[in-house]
């Protein structure tokens, strides 16, 4: 239910901004192709299962509405479902979260170029202005988020260490906005690498972190699956009453220590998976309404604590 009242209100956010008019019915079955990443880890597994979920509900709501949902674990995939969907399908809108942003921009701008409707998700194209609709998280927001969370809670003095995730310009947005909050709080930043927002290579990352640095006070994974890699660290070092740690994303296992009060994990950032289902709402009042949905819709960063965790935690989801 929580889910469902999430995105219902996403679409009363567009209304309530002046954005929408009435529904219309409509005669013609539109098709929208939906082409993601396969569930490589536990974000694009969550975004999987919010996807699959919300393309339920939307066929169920909508009789005039189909999905061809497609996921691919490489580029080279993702590219043959994009023009199959063309080909075999004739769809009428095109949803992708792009595997790599270079490589998917020549047949994304092709499904535009003919004519169909196109919403990208997350991960930019190398080209900008091809889609009609993006979706995506605040990264910038993101790593603000954090950073003041650690300037508030941390005194002028506190040594902490920082997980990178893939050297990516996504990955610079967060990291800049965070070192921007924590400026002029007398926190140390002693070292800063990239975890590739891998649990393993997380692990390995922090247990450097944990042999080189005598005092950590708190750590930045910026990522749970990161976190995940920190905290086994950190207990594998018998450290845990040194540290805390924030990650990043709203997984279960973090949202659910969070609401247990857990002293290592006293809040998290969120960067949804469902913005997939973001992406497919809206998508959908293209079909269903005379509602403007073109342009950008950012989604905000919230920061999770004991007090509003319940309403992030959905236990069903394998993130």
């Amino acid at each position: 239910m929580e889910r469902r009242t999430f995105l219902v209100s996403t679409a009363a956010a567009v209304a309530a901004a002046g954005l929408a008019t009435p529904a219309m019915a409509q005669d013609k079955k539109a098709v929208i192709g939906v082409s993601i990443p396969s569930a490589t880890h536990g974000f694009m597994g969550g975004l999987n299962w919010h996807a699959q979920e919300t393309i339920k509900r939307l066929k169920a709501t909508y009789p005039n509405l189909d999905f061809v949902l497609a996921t691919a674990g490489a580029v080279g995939k993702q590219v043959n479902d994009i023009e199959d969907m063309m080909a075999t399908r004739n769809i009428d809108a095109l949803v992708v979260l792009p595997f790599e942003s270079e490589p998917l921009t020549s047949p994304v701008k092709a499904v535009k170029d003919a004519g169909k409707w196109v919403t990208v998700v997350d991960r930019g194209l190398a080209q900008a202005g091809i889609e009609d609709l993006y979706v995506a998280g605040d990264n910038t927001a993101f790593g603000r988020v954090a950073g003041e969370y650690f300037k508030a809670n941390l005194k002028p003095g506190a040594k902490i260490v920082v997980l990178r995730g893939i050297p990516t310009t996504l990955d610079n947005e967060r990291v800049d906005a965070f070192k921007a909050a924590v400026d002029g709080s007398g926190i140390e930043i002693l070292d800063m690498q990239h975890g590739n927002w891998n649990r393993d290579k997380a692990f390995s990352v922090m247990q450097d972190y944990l042999s080189k640095h005598k005092q950590i006070d708190a750590v930045w994974a910026a990522d749970d699956d990161m976190a995940i890699g920190v905290l086994e660290a950190i207990a594998q070092a018998s450290r845990q009453k040194e540290m805390w740690v924030v990650g990043g994303a709203g997984m279960k296992e973090i949202v659910k220590r969070i609401m247990d009060k857990d002293p290592q994990l006293p809040v998290d950032v969120t960067y949804p998976p469902a913005l997939i289902s973001t992406a497919l709402e809206i998508t959908a009042l293209r079909f269903v309404s005379n509602t403007p949905v073109y342009g950008r819709f950012i989604i905000g960063s919230t920061l999770i604590t004991p007090d509003n965790a319940a309403q992030y935690y959905f236990p069903d989801s394998p993130f």
